[in-house]
């Protein structure tokens, strides 16, 4: 089996969620303070090893594209001004000898046409599947973690977290099998967001996977699931059911930056942890909660 080297990004929702801000500008820009959001998730996976990245755009979204590709006017200007410390950050969001290719999703016709569209760029390898909105933080992190994994079991490969009852109907759930020495546990199918009282586990599938090739033929041959889209989860239960999709617990700490509180957490919890930051806002967070105090 050959090494996990290529990454797939789809970004090519509208963020209605965000919608006026994401109007014009791609939900998986939006800043975590001075970073956007798809940024955490490329240099996680280029920490794990990854060195092709492809993002599968649609219309509108060509400043993705934009950020990732070299702004030599910007880089001149910075050095004009003796910013040479920008321009180096700047020139390095894509770290020498990693390339990303870019392919268009002609229709927004769901997660798994979107990881389809992607087939001509990966090939017979296996790929890595990153969602943007799921932003992960932590010593291990997601990507690194199923890739390390997949050396040891080449199978399609899930990241999972166990959710509250309440919250089940908000994700794929897992009908989980045995878990292994090694921690990796068989999946006998996923459940798309069933009702509380249905749930076969509450283990919930998350926005990191590492698959085979041969995951394409499964979403070629799918109908449209629900919404009158082809679903990831649907291609990925096919799987599950013929043996074939084992999963492990992420490592990590996961923000839902696809809604709005989750985006707000993150910002809060990237300003409280970074030290260019931390003393005034948390001087700044007292401020307003003695305020709320005295209304």
């Amino acid at each position: 089996m050959k090494r996990v080297t290529k990454a797939v990004f789809p970004v090519a929702g509208l963020g209605t969620r965000f919608l006026p801000a994401t109007k014009a500008m791609p939900k998986e820009l939006l800043p975590i303070i001075d970073k956007p959001i798809v940024q955490y998730a490329v240099e996680e996976a280029v920490a794990a090893g990854i060195t092709e990245l492809v993002f599968v755009t649609g219309r509108n979204k060509r400043a993705v594209g934009d950020h990732f590709d070299a702004n030599l006017e910007l880089e001149a200007q910075l050095v004009a001004k003796g910013k040479t410390d920008l321009r180096d950050m700047v020139r390095n969001i894509v770290p020498e000898g990693v390339s990303c290719i870019f392919v268009r999703q002609p229709e927004p016709l769901g997660l798994g046409d979107a990881v389809l569209c992607a087939a001509p760029a990966v090939g017979d390898s296996p790929f890595a599947v990153l969602l943007a909105d799921d932003l992960m933080t932590g010593k291990i992190l997601p990507t690194a973690a199923l890739i390390e994994t997949f050396l040891r079991s080449p199978t399609n490969l899930l990241s999972v977290s166990e959710v509250a009852l309440e919250d089940v109907s908000k994700y794929g759930i897992l009908r989980a099998g045995p878990v292994d020495a090694d921690g990796v546990m068989s999946v006998a199918g996923i459940v798309e967001k069933p009702a509380a009282q249905d749930a076969p586990s509450r283990l919930a599938s998350f926005g990191r996977y590492v698959f085979t090739p041969e995951i394409f033929g499964v979403l070629r041959g799918l109908a449209p699931g629900a919404g009158g889209e082809i679903q990831l989860a649907d291609a990925i239960d096919q799987l599950a059911r013929q043996g074939k999709v084992a999963a492990i617990m992420n490592p990590s700490k996961r923000y839902d930056c696809g809604s709005k509180f989750g985006y707000l957490t993150a910002i809060v919890d990237h300003a409280l942890s970074d030290p260019d930051y931390r003393v005034e806002f948390i001087a700044l967070l007292r401020d307003r909660m003695d305020r709320l105090g005295t209304t």
